[in-house]
């Protein structure tokens, strides 16, 4: 399937590229084991002004850093000490746009993915929430600053031909950010309308 190109992530719209990795899938491969799933919800982060983003006005660490390469790296950080959350880098170099992908519907080597969960029986919780899906997909923190162009790399995201329309998506606050201030409010996540696979809605 055709791996997404580096034209696709280095948009400097982040907004209009968290609506369209919707439909898109994500695919790793780690130890010949290939598992993908289809992205059914993200949510936009934009730098310098939204203080929900980690590199808001700019903030450069040693952990954000990664949020400032071009488009199309991985940026997967580590929260509350338990949960891997994998992120997109978008935009032009220096800009550290980034979008969370929160849940994926399981598509390829499901199995593999309830035996990395310790599941035994598909449900919902098995990818709904970006640290459930990490984990279903084998995706850890030391994958951040990979490039997700290179379809013999462990990560990458194809177009498998599936178009989300405009309204089809329903978008709603972003999670976890009270204290982002006014920025709280902005409807930046982006969910597939009717789709069982996204995270509870808030």
């Amino acid at each position: 399937m055709p791996v997404l190109p580096l034209q696709f992530f280095t948009r400097p719209d982040v907004v209009q590229v968290a609506k369209d990795l919707l439909g898109k899938y994500l695919v790793t491969n780690f130890n010949g084991e290939i598992t993908a799933g289809k992205i059914v919800e993200t949510e936009a982060y934009r730098a310098p002004d939204d203080r929900a983003s980690h590199a808001f006005g700019n903030r450069r660490t040693n952990r954000t850093d990664v949020m400032f390469s071009e488009g199309g790296h991985a940026y997967v950080y580590l929260c509350y000490g338990i949960h891997h959350l994998f992120n997109v880098v978008t935009g032009p170099a220096d800009m550290a746009h980034a979008v969370l992908i929160r849940a994926v519907q399981p598509i390829d080597n499901v199995e593999f993915m309830l035996k990395r969960r310790k599941m035994e029986r598909l449900e919902r919780r098995l990818t709904a929430g970006p640290g459930a899906l990490t984990e279903a997909l084998g995706i850890r923190t030391a994958h951040t600053g990979l490039s997700l162009l290179d379809p013999t790399g462990p990560i990458w995201l194809e177009d498998r031909g599936e178009v989300v329309l405009e309204e089809n998506i329903v978008d709603s606050p972003r999670v976890g950010v009270a204290y982002a201030k006014e920025c709280a409010d902005w409807p930046w996540r982006f969910r597939i309308r009717n789709s069982v696979w996204t995270s509870p809605a808030k």
